[in-house]
């Protein structure tokens, strides 16, 4: 497993001086990586119930996402960001949100939370910032590592990303996660299928996976461009007990 370097540019995307720099250039204009909730809405409100779920959700910059989550009903969303430009941007614009908590921190090591405390952790652009970064697949193991151990037994990792089967499923699917992964694939904002498509099938619909982790040799991207969204449910101890053998 190697630095992902499909979609990386010159920018070490893993560094805290680059992005309290560009945090500090953005003037505070939020930004939301990849989708807004609006379009992530259906399958947050599937995966992550009920409404008063703890939520964590890793890098979170400067985006409206928390926010609009918490017009929609959610009720304890936490937010942390390795920029401390970042976090006290946000902290400052939602201090009278009570739903809404900021803190800066590595994500690599979250160890202020302790075990189990988190009931679904949202990843939009994250891991691939690690994967951009330096000592990559060391950096995302210790990242998953985090995340598996701060969610409940049940609870829901939902990773957003450019990154298909082939260079995300080696991460996600060590067994000492022990998740049921599920995987789906939703087109990039503002894109419009070509009229000569006549293909009905919903963004709701899961993408099968082969046993080498790779999209099936038929499956078609509608948009070459579009954003994977990997579902990874923590199987709790009376399902391991109940899978056969």
């Amino acid at each position: 497993m190697h630095r992902d370097v499909s979609s990386c540019n010159t920018y070490n995307y893993g560094d805290a001086l680059y992005w309290d720099a560009r945090y500090i250039e953005d003037n505070g204009v939020s930004f939301d990586w990849y989708q807004r909730y609006s379009s992530l809405r259906p399958f947050i409100r599937s995966f992550i119930t009920p409404l008063s779920s703890r939520i964590l959700i890793v890098g979170c910059g400067n985006a409206a996402m928390s926010e609009d989550m918490v017009k929609d009903g959610y009720q304890d969303i936490m937010n942390v960001d390795i920029s401390s430009v970042a976090i006290q941007m946000m902290t400052d614009k939602y201090h009278h949100i009570p739903q809404l908590k900021y803190m800066q921190m590595d994500v690599r090591d979250m160890s202020f939370f302790a075990d189990d405390s988190f009931d679904a952790v949202i990843d939009k652009g994250t891991l691939d910032s690690l994967m951009c970064g330096t000592d990559a697949p060391i950096s995302a193991a210790q990242m998953l590592g985090e995340v598996c151990r701060l969610l409940k037994p049940g609870g829901t990792y939902m990773l957003i990303t450019y990154g298909d089967p082939t260079v995300r499923m080696p991460h996600l699917s060590r067994p000492v996660y022990n998740w049921k992964i599920t995987l789906y694939n939703i087109p990039r904002p503002g894109f419009q299928k070509p009229e000569s498509t006549t293909s009905k099938k919903s963004y709701l619909e899961p993408i099968p996976v082969t046993e080498k982790g790779s999209l099936p040799a038929d499956f078609v991207l509608e948009d070459p461009d579009s954003h994977f969204i990997y579902v990874c449910r923590k199987i709790n101890e009376t399902e391991v007990d109940n899978i056969p053998p």
